[in-house]
């Protein structure tokens, strides 16, 4: 592959893009679009164009977040990244900007092509995505919150897709999730951050607690959606443990990671309450994907 090229793809965090899909699938199954999909050729029905739509419109807005992510990060990455393609000098800064408004541009217009509601909810999320890029991740308070209020949002892009905001409080579960994610990786290049750790592991106790909760205050099948949970518990503790003991900036990397791409699972422990367990199953298929390119492409 093309050394430029493979620098644009970079920017982008590939693995993490499967993350950002999950978040629209859940979010379509949450609106109760799932059950409209006809049992036939449902690859030629609205809703599942419409689906579509969002997940590009969703990746899209993610990749471009990553890539003025990196932008912004120039000075600091020169010095604790200087193998990334920017402070390289494999792609200019320049292009890189380009690249990414570009990239948050088509997000919105995908969005907009599904209705006005979820076009604005892109554009939204766009505007919180380049506060985050540019100015909020240098608090320690308002970093992590934005960050999470940005995956929100993205489940909120698939809770739009009928033009209503139907079971709109889901979207604080990934805003607490994400937040906790956020923190862990305070310490990623220095170590040194157990306080934050704890704290990390209080927000994760807190998630599974409310997906439990408002299953069952739903009356939800929990036959069906207490696997997905317990795998998802599984992964985030394990790794967020080891770190604890081990307050190195590996371990702590090593968590962010599983972290990032738990969400895929996180993503399925929601959806199935409003679904099929198959389409759980459908969700979580992104996660060995992500693993896969996170072996070529870095998640953090």
């Amino acid at each position: 592959m093309n050394s430029v090229l493979k620098g644009y793809l970079r920017l982008t965090r590939p693995a993490n893009l499967p993350t950002a899909a999950a978040d629209v699938l859940a979010g379509a199954a949450i609106a109760g679009s799932v059950t409209m999909l006809p049992e036939t050729a449902f690859w030629n029905s609205s809703v599942f164009l419409n689906i579509l739509s969002l997940v590009l419109s969703s990746v899209s807005l993610y990749a471009g977040g990553v890539v003025l992510n990196d932008v912004f990060d120039l000075e600091v990455d020169r010095e604790e990244r200087p193998e990334r393609p920017i402070p390289s000098g494999l792609i200019s800064i320049k292009s890189a900007s380009i690249f990414g408004f570009v990239l948050l541009l088509i997000g919105v217009l995908f969005a907009i092509w599904v209705n006005y509601l979820c076009g604005g909810i892109a554009l939204s999320l766009a505007l919180a995505i380049l506060l985050y890029d540019s100015y909020s991740k240098q608090n320690s308070f308002w970093g992590p919150l934005n960050m999470g209020v940005c995956r929100g949002l993205n489940l909120l892009l698939g809770i739009g897709i009928l033009g209503e905001l139907t079971n709109w409080w889901y979207a604080f579960i990934p805003v607490v999730y994400v937040s906790a994610i956020t923190l862990i990786s305070r310490g990623e290049v220095h170590g040194n951050n157990k306080k934050h750790l704890i704290f990390a592991g209080i927000l994760y106790t807190s998630v599974i607690l409310a997906i439990i909760g408002l299953m069952v205050f739903n009356a939800f099948e929990m036959l069906q959606v207490i696997p997905f949970i317990a795998i998802f518990a599984i992964l985030i503790f394990k790794p967020l443990i080891g770190a604890y003991k081990s307050n190195s900036p590996e371990n702590i990397k090593k968590a962010v990671v599983s972290g990032v791409l738990s969400i895929i699972v996180l993503d399925a422990s929601m959806a199935v309450g409003f679904s099929q367990w198959w389409y759980g199953l459908v969700i979580i298929l992104l996660f060995p994907f992500s693993i896969f390119l996170s072996k070529l492409f870095a998640v953090t």
